[in-house]
């Protein structure tokens, strides 16, 4: 029978733990490895070695380390997109993107994380509103969304009202509405009745309402057919 060197069995916890440093799950572990990275795009790791998905670090906002995993800011890119997309991911992670449902969450069912939601209107006023736990279940569940803790930046809450729904796209309609809401508002999202907020809806121009509600809205903050010019929703483990 063949023995293993002694002094290999000593560096193994050596090299599973530089694995794991050059493995880094999200934007948080980046931000705690160098506590001056700046903001921008990294690749991070959900699932290990093998999950390699681009995305913009945050590492600015409220002490950094947040994992944008979803971004409006100049209409680039379309969002009125069917189910697979928002499953697994679109857009680039330099600009305008979705970074997936099932990315989203492999993360949030590793530790508890809250969410940060970031706007700016075409007035380049700002804002922002905070959940303190932020989670969705899979796909078998319809990627079900849990959000609660509300902490208030200006922006008012919105999220709230989409608690304990399950994700909707136009080719798959899992809202509490008798009216498909994807259809309805032209975008994608945890839609209830329809929607206090549509993230992910038509990039327009400010105040709009030649088509009633389907612009990239925050209903609590500028009102019904305003259309924000940027918008980010991102992750960070509760510290």
């Amino acid at each position: 029978m063949k023995t293993v060197p002694v002094l290999f069995l000593l560096l193994v916890p050596l090299l599973t733990s530089c694995k794991e440093r050059l493995t880094p799950a999200d934007c948080s572990d980046i931000h705690q490895q160098n506590k001056t990275s700046f903001s921008g795009v990294y690749t991070i790791y959900p699932l290990g070695e093998r999950s390699a998905v681009q995305v913009y670090c945050d590492m600015d906002s409220l002490g950094g380390g947040w994992t944008v995993f979803q971004r409006r800011m100049d209409g680039t890119v379309n969002f009125y997109r069917p189910w697979d997309y928002y499953k697994f991911g679109f857009g680039g992670a330099a600009g305008e993107y979705w970074l997936g449902l099932d990315n989203i969450y492999y993360l949030t069912n590793q530790r508890k994380y809250e969410l940060l939601v970031d706007m700016q209107d075409f007035d380049e006023k700002t804002a922002f509103a905070r959940y303190s736990s932020f989670s969705i279940s899979g796909e078998c569940d319809g990627y079900k969304l849990n959000v609660y803790g509300f902490s208030d930046g200006g922006a008012g809450d919105a999220m709230t009202f989409f608690n304990g729904q399950k994700f909707s796209t136009f080719d798959k309609d899992q809202d509490s509405s008798p009216n498909n809401c994807a259809k309805l508002h032209l975008g994608a999202f945890w839609y209830n009745n329809c929607h206090d907020a549509n993230p992910n809806g038509v990039y327009l121009w400010g105040a709009d309402g030649t088509i009633t509600s389907v612009g990239v809205e925050w209903q609590h903050w500028r009102g019904v057919n305003y259309s924000l010019k940027s918008i980010s929703m991102k992750i960070r483990p509760v510290q």
